[in-house]
């Protein structure tokens, strides 16, 4: 199991199952807005396509980085693992 950074901003996981035809991705980024709070961009969908993203906007770093962190720890019980 990796281990991620101290503080990320950007966090780009895969799952692949070649025998299930399962090749999905998820990214998670953390990035300022203009009014002084910290959005956090999630991507997600099958590698090699544009895929899916929503925009969750947080009024600090702190609780941005929670909830990244958060979403990573639940990908990653359902086998999501860190991109090379």
């Amino acid at each position: 199991m990796q281990q991620l950074e101290m503080f990320p901003e950007d966090i780009r996981i895969e799952r692949v199952d070649h025998d299930a035809n399962m090749y999905r991705f998820y990214r998670l980024r953390l990035m300022p807005d203009l009014f002084g709070g910290v959005s956090l961009l999630r991507e997600w969908g099958r590698i090699g396509t544009q895929g899916r993203h929503r925009i969750d906007c947080f009024e600090d770093a702190g609780r941005a980085a929670d909830a990244m962190v958060a979403l990573y720890r639940a990908k990653q019980k359902r086998g999501y693992q860190l991109a090379g």
